[in-house]
């Protein structure tokens, strides 16, 4: 795993002045990893914002998530594959800025284990994919740049930043 640089957000004066504390790179692996929705935010072709709530999985570093390439979602990135990723909580937030870009089909290893963390984070509520779900298309991935979060606004506001090159 690449823990990313450790930083402190910029904020107006008065927001948070004196943080005390950070928050730690593994906190954020577990909210990514348990976390059921995902709001997924992309701009459309004429610049208007569209925000929609996904269901994904955290796996190696990146979110994987699916669907038509028909969604207004999909359609967004095929135009500007830059997008935020937030996660529900805004008391305790994670922010996700990155990319996002079709996954192509994955190799049999991948789709075993986004087969396998999707069942089991999903199965419950009825969705329990195959690895061979992915073959014609329909994966995508989400490559994190940099994430802010926090547990306690006024104490603990953390940046983390993603190396470019990996």
């Amino acid at each position: 795993m690449n823990t990313p640089k450790i930083t402190r957000p910029k904020f107006p004066p008065g927001y948070a002045d004196k943080p005390k504390s950070e928050v730690s790179w593994n906190y954020v692996v577990q909210r990514l990893t348990e976390s059921k929705n995902y709001w997924f935010c992309s701009t459309r072709p004429n610049g208007r914002p569209h925000v929609v709530p996904r269901w994904a999985v955290y796996l190696d570093e990146k979110i994987y998530y699916d669907g038509s390439p028909e969604t207004r979602h999909a359609r967004n990135i095929a135009a500007n594959p830059h997008v935020t990723v937030h996660l529900e909580s805004g008391n305790e937030a994670v922010i996700l800025e990155g990319t996002c870009h079709p996954a192509g089909k994955p190799d049999p290893e991948l789709a075993q284990r986004l087969s396998a963390v999707y069942r089991a984070k999903y199965g419950p509520e009825g969705y329990a994919p195959k690895p061979d779900q992915w073959e014609e298309g329909g994966l995508y991935v989400f490559t994190p740049r940099q994430c802010i979060t926090w547990t306690v606004f006024f104490e603990n506001p953390t940046k983390f930043v993603f190396d470019e090159e990996g």
